[in-house]
């Protein structure tokens, strides 16, 4: 009986783990997909539109409380500067450049919300290694940019929304967190897409204003449908169990796991290249991903006197 209760146990987070992979690793293809057939901007917006749906009636289903209060409304606007800031950024740049590089610039988002939460929420533990690792990052998205990319297409201002996307992700995330409400994690994604939704409307009607004329027989069709089921409901949910039942060690894995595959299956499914440049600046950038997660920890382990060094009060 033990080891059932242990395997059902271990497939209860292994299954939610595997989820987060396969749907962040997935998401940068299926966005370029989804705006083939119509404008990004409606592609982002049906996808958000629908995910807010069918959330909603998981919310009723599952008796979930979706709170309307000052906290929960403040907890939702942080989070519309993710889910609407970011993410019609992220549209945006997908018209112009590869879903590997939309994967591994949304590799950074760690490193930029560890450095939001150090100069917003006054959090200690950015160090000089980390610093190093933002730097190693920053390299390596220089050398991704370098001679392996033909920026005279539009690229370099793709890779600028992307940023801009990455760094309201980052501040999105380092917000909600200073804000001292409970709230499950799926009616936190519902309000905050609900609250998205009429931003992504009134976008639609200012710079767009076309109907859209959707075919089942078209792979834009099929993306915006898993992108709403799994980009922003499954995945998001997933990722939030994940982060309550494993550490964050174990967590930060994913960051350094999906690029890859990200890059792998843009090239097999969508034809993108895979530069000499693009793999240096993508070792580069898991290689600062990496230092950021683990290199103080490495650090101790190395110089064990490091830290008593640093806090040992001055004998004069």
């Amino acid at each position: 009986m033990s080891t059932t209760d242990s395997s059902i146990s271990n497939a209860s987070i292994t299954i939610p783990y595997l989820t987060v992979v396969v749907v962040w690793s997935t998401t940068p293809l299926a966005v370029v997909w989804s705006s083939e057939a119509v404008s990004p901007v409606m592609a982002a917006l049906l996808r958000m539109a629908i995910a807010a749906v069918v959330g909603t009636m998981a919310l009723r289903f599952w008796r979930i409380s979706l709170p309307w209060n000052n906290l929960a409304l403040k907890s939702y606007g942080y989070a519309v500067l993710g889910i609407y800031g970011a993410m019609l950024l992220c549209y945006l740049a997908a018209r112009l450049v590869p879903s590997g590089l939309i994967s591994l610039i949304f590799g950074l988002s760690p490193m930029i919300s560890g450095l939001f939460a150090f100069i917003w929420l006054k959090e200690k533990g950015f160090s000089g290694v980390r610093w190093l690792a933002l730097i190693i990052s920053i390299l390596g998205l220089a050398r991704v940019l370098g001679d392996g990319m033909d920026l005279s297409d539009g690229r370099l201002a793709g890779v600028a929304l992307l940023l801009g996307a990455v760094a309201l992700f980052s501040a999105s995330g380092v917000l909600i967190k200073g804000v001292n409400i409970k709230i499950h994690p799926l009616a936190q994604t519902v309000g905050a897409l609900w609250c998205s939704v009429p931003l992504y409307l009134l976008t639609w009607i200012l710079i767009d204003g076309q109907l859209p004329t959707l075919d089942p027989g078209n792979r834009s069709f099929w993306a915006i449908l898993y992108l709403a089921l799994f980009g922003s409901l499954l995945g998001f949910v997933s990722y939030f169990y994940v982060l309550q039942k494993l550490s964050p060690t174990t967590v930060a894995l994913v960051t350094l796991i999906t690029p890859v595959i990200a890059l792998t299956l843009g090239n097999l499914l969508n034809q993108e290249p895979l530069t000499m440049s693009l793999l240096q600046g993508a070792i580069l950038i898991c290689l600062g991903l990496s230092l950021y997660h683990w290199g103080d920890r490495l650090q101790q382990w190395l110089i064990p006197s490091s830290k008593n060094l640093t806090m040992e009060p001055d004998s004069e």
